[in-house]
């Protein structure tokens, strides 16, 4: 088995309480008595077996033991964790261990409720979805012999998303879903204002989908033809500025819609043979083609530094043994996976996309000394993600020697460069919501919340979350203080606090105190490294104006992005609060037991 790890592994794993409380919630085994059944340990050991199970397909001598000691090493030592389909299905009865999934949905009765059953089937084993509502046809069209009878592609998402409610009901979490309407289509306008209502589609992202020429139009102030989606004929004309508008209006008000920028996403599609890619999944991560899936990982790069004399740098020699690792890894789950329906398992290993990706980007900054809103940020972000991605082709290249090209690869990109790969894509960054909490770093690429903040999980329990390395600082440099961290807790003013050190305070910046410019070029400085796409959330303070939400997107449409979400804060009435009194409680039981 090459790219072995040597270190040893922990016999027990080393996570904090808020982690182990959230597997116990979500991950770990329980019996028909919800009694649970499996420790942390036990639950990467079932992993790693079934995981490494896949080397015996294409090779019946394979060191197996030796491979799945190296994969549980990764995740026992949370330096890879793969997403949570997998940890929660591997080696089970269910054995569905993908994060991502396209589901097309087509103009008829009955491919539409096919879509709805594919939906729940998905949602039951824990994936979630990207939709593509813009062949649907307008409301108030015809159905056959019955004129205006056309519900539209609104009232159809609303179908999906009760049916969608009613399935993570009985499940252990809820499933991520984004929906797309092409800027063409008759019912953008109703589509654009679908999220008027803060208890409508709450399960539900939603994104128009705009090309090159429409975002053009927008500067020149043009008008462009809006088509009806079942003849293709052009039936008014918008002005295209009125419409962008439209929708950074919306923004600001609700945080929905965003963008896709579907021309720049079919510029990195790898298989142009098998169709227009028009969708991004869940949380912005994956562009996949209809049917496809794709499983996730994510390497831990607060784990990926090193000391020297002069302080701590990039460990690029423990990255090089554990990228191809991740990628083996991933691989080996298609192999494994139990996908719920044939359509899915044939779209999904005709291009056998994995997505590794990232997490802890910001506590490998804060560790380093660099603020996450700095050119040093941008610089180290391009650097490590290229280094992953060039790392990562390889171990494709690799795979396919040993096992064979994706089946789709003639007529790829990689066949006309005379590249053999395994996998027609390798690299995503995805948001790592709760595998971060279990490696105890920052989420995806995302700057930190907050040094002291409360967190909700599951059936509302609230967990107090302290940034272990602010921690340290506070402790080192002697401001550990109860009334600071009680006020940090209800206000998250940390860049105020006089007792704190200037350059403390610098490289702590908090999500709302990076400024949206910044959000979107460390967005700008991971895609231009990555495969597929990028999620990542641009924030914006409360009193931020719909003319800076315009500026973000067009900023983000000109460095190159294929989506971008954005939030302004106390844009949602419904967004999850903690009370100050919840607070204040947790941390005068965190410095009573200290």
């Amino acid at each position: 088995m090459p790219n072995t790890l040597e270190e040893s592994v922990p016999k027990k794993m080393l996570i904090s309480a808020n982690a182990l409380r959230v597997l116990e919630k979500r991950y770990l085994r329980r019996n028909r008595a919800s009694e649970i059944i499996e420790t942390p340990e036990d639950m990467f050991h079932r992993v790693a077996k079934a995981v490494a199970s896949a080397e015996f397909k294409y090779d019946p001598d394979a060191d197996v033991a030796m491979v799945e000691k190296n994969f549980y090493q990764l995740m026992i030592n949370l330096e890879f964790l793969p997403n949570s389909p997998t940890l929660l299905n591997a080696g089970t009865e269910d054995g569905q261990l993908s994060s991502c999934f396209v589901l097309p949905v087509h103009d008829s009765i009955e491919e539409t409720f096919d879509a709805v059953k594919y939906t729940a089937l998905i949602h039951k084993s824990g994936g979630g979805i990207g939709y593509d509502f813009s062949q649907v046809r307008a409301k108030g069209s015809s159905v056959g012999d019955h004129p205006n009878a056309a519900g539209g592609p609104v009232a159809l998402i609303d179908v999906f998303a009760r049916a969608a409610d009613y399935i993570k009901q009985g499940g252990v979490r809820r499933g991520c879903n984004s929906v797309v309407l092409s800027v063409d289509h008759p019912d953008i306008l109703d589509f654009i204002k679908a999220k008027n209502d803060p208890l409508a589609l709450t399960n539900f992202h939603n994104s128009v989908s705009v090309t090159d020429d429409f975002m053009s139009r927008v500067r020149s102030g043009e008008n462009y033809p809006i088509i009806d989606p079942r003849n293709g004929k052009a039936t008014l004309w918008l002005r295209a500025r009125d419409v962008f508008n439209l929708i950074v209006d919306q923004a600001w008000r609700t945080g929905d819609p965003g963008f896709v920028f579907i021309d720049r996403v079919n510029r990195d599609n790898p298989t142009p043979l098998l169709g227009r890619m028009k969708t991004i999944t869940g949380c912005g991560e994956q562009a996949l083609l209809p049917y496809e899936s794709c499983n996730l990982g994510s390497i831990n790069l607060a784990m990926m530094l090193k000391n020297q004399p002069e302080g701590l740098e990039i460990d690029f020699e423990k990255l090089s043994r554990i990228v191809p690792l991740a990628v083996r890894f991933l691989d080996n789950v298609i192999d494994i996976n139990r996908l719920p329906f044939l359509e899915v398992e044939q779209a999904t290993k005709r291009t056998r996309k994995i997505g590794l990706g990232v997490m802890g980007f910001a506590d490998m900054l804060i560790r380093l000394g660099i603020p996450y809103n700095s050119t040093k940020a941008i610089t180290v972000a391009e650097e490590v993600m290229e280094f992953i991605t060039d790392l990562a082709h390889k171990a494709s290249q690799q795979l396919a020697i040993e096992r064979g090209v994706f089946p789709a690869w003639s007529g790829s990109v990689y066949e006309a460069e005379g590249m053999p790969m395994r996998n027609a894509c390798c690299t995503t960054i995805a948001p790592t919501g709760t595998l971060s909490i279990i490696a105890g770093v920052s989420s995806g690429i995302e700057p930190i919340f907050a040094a002291v903040f409360v967190r909700n999980i599951l059936e509302g329990e609230n967990l107090l979350e302290i940034n272990p390395y602010f921690e340290e600082a506070a402790r080192e440099r002697g401001f550990f203080t109860r009334e600071l961290f009680e006020q940090l807790v209800t206000s998250n003013h940390l860049h105020l606090r006089k007792e704190i050190p200037e350059d403390i305070r610098k490289i702590f910046v908090t999500a709302h105190r990076v400024s949206p410019d910044w959000h979107v070029r460390v967005q700008a400085a991971f895609q231009r490294q990555t495969d597929n796409a990028v999620s990542k959330t641009v924030n914006f303070p409360k009193s931020a104006t719909r003319a800076d939400i315009a500026k973000v997107f067009m900023m983000a449409y000109e460095q190159g992005l294929k989506g971008i979400t954005v939030y302004r804060d106390k844009s949602r009435d419904l967004q999850p609060l903690c009370t100050s009194e919840t607070g204040m409680n947790l941390v005068g039981r965190r410095f009573k037991n200290d």
